[in-house]
């Protein structure tokens, strides 16, 4: 029996400005849904008698909403796999939050409207009375836990292993598009194509090796798979997180420890030497309140983002990502005295022979 299966939207791919260098490209592409290392996502479970999608009611020329709200069992299936992601180690943390102004994950449990995710930073642009992840069956049934993983994966910036370049697989597309199009899951040709057949960018894809074993592959039946042979009779995830998921996790968000981020004071410029993908972390202790600007200097593509801390936890206040263009990215904030702030700044590339930096003031 087919199983049922994640269901991204569609999107258009970025748009760089042309002529960008290839490895710089390749920098831009692999970074450009990740968090900054040290974000707290906060996430909302949508809980009102208004929160629902309206559709339209076959025959009838009328609507009727259709709620976005869990029950209790749900939620604490998100929840647990939430610490799961968490108890890793990584640098990223979740905080679920009541105020869905606050939260940067908003999720929703409309039925019948497939499982799906923002893939990372792509969860920003969404509105506030926006889902950008959706549960769209029961969670509790045996094996749906790894539908939570799996979703959870996708908003910390992971893709569909088995879309990987480095996988190797060759469809019996046919086959592929006749099982999505019936039961349970009634995919268009369109929809098959962008989650399953659809070849991801190789800057894109979580690891370097194709891995069977990730929560984000799909379980295939057989005779969906041509080549490699010893995958004809079907592919079997376990739906849990594999140790490439778990290395690709920690590599990207690495344990972070504030207490060694260096201060960052006003006028003073503070050298960047990273890799891609690499980040500095500073803290700011305003000596006065007023309005700061702060920026980076230097050839490179970056996002820089200001925390606020508040109860103990970094709250985001302002961010910049001056990724492909010829500019760098600065941010102006009014800072308050007696409080304190971090600095990130993470590179996806340096393209220049110069040192790069980054300085408040």
């Amino acid at each position: 029996m087919t199983a049922r299966y994640c269901s991204l939207a569609q999107q258009s791919a970025p748009a760089f400005a042309p002529g960008l260098a290839a490895e710089r490209l390749g920098a831009l592409m692999s970074g450009r849904r990740m968090w900054v290392n040290g974000t707290v996502l906060h996430y909302y479970f949508f809980d009102g008698e208004d929160d629902g999608s309206v559709i339209p009611v076959p025959g009838s020329g009328g609507t009727r909403r259709v709620s976005w709200v869990g029950g209790q069992e749900q939620r604490d299936v998100v929840r647990a796999c939430f610490r799961e992601w968490r108890d890793l180690g990584i640098g990223v943390s979740f905080a679920e939050v009541p105020d869905r102004s606050e939260a940067e994950l908003r999720i929703g449990f409309q039925q019948g409207d497939g499982s799906w995710s923002a893939v990372g930073r792509d969860a920003l642009p969404a509105g506030l009375n926006e889902r950008t992840m959706n549960f769209g069956w029961d969670l509790t049934a045996p094996g749906e836990r790894a539908t939570a993983l799996h979703e959870i994966g996708h908003a910390l910036g992971m893709q569909h292993e088995h879309q990987s370049p480095f996988a190797g697989i060759h469809w019996d597309d046919e086959a592929v598009y006749a099982d999505l199009a019936g039961p349970p899951n009634f995919w268009s040709r369109d929809r098959t194509f962008f989650n399953i057949l659809r070849k991801l960018d190789p800057a894109e894809v979580n690891g370097s090796v194709w891995d069977p074993q990730s929560v984000m592959e799909y379980p295939l039946s057989a005779g969906l798979v041509l080549e490699p042979e010893q995958f004809r009779g079907g592919v079997h995830p376990p739906g849990a997180l594999s140790a490439l998921d778990k290395e690709f996790a920690l590599g990207w968000y690495p344990p972070l420890d504030v207490s060694l981020a260096p201060p960052l004071a006003p006028f003073r410029s503070a050298p960047l030497s990273l890799g891609p993908g690499e980040q500095a972390d500073f803290v700011v202790e305003p000596r006065e309140t007023r309005a700061y600007t702060f920026g980076v200097f230097g050839e490179s593509d970056s996002v820089v983002v200001v925390f606020e801390e508040r109860d103990g936890e970094p709250r985001y206040l302002s961010g910049r990502d001056d990724g492909g263009t010829p500019h760098n990215a600065t941010i102006r904030a009014r800072l308050v005295k007696g409080r304190r702030y971090f600095v990130r700044v993470r590179l996806y590339s340096g393209w220049g022979s110069g040192e790069t930096a980054v300085m408040c003031w």
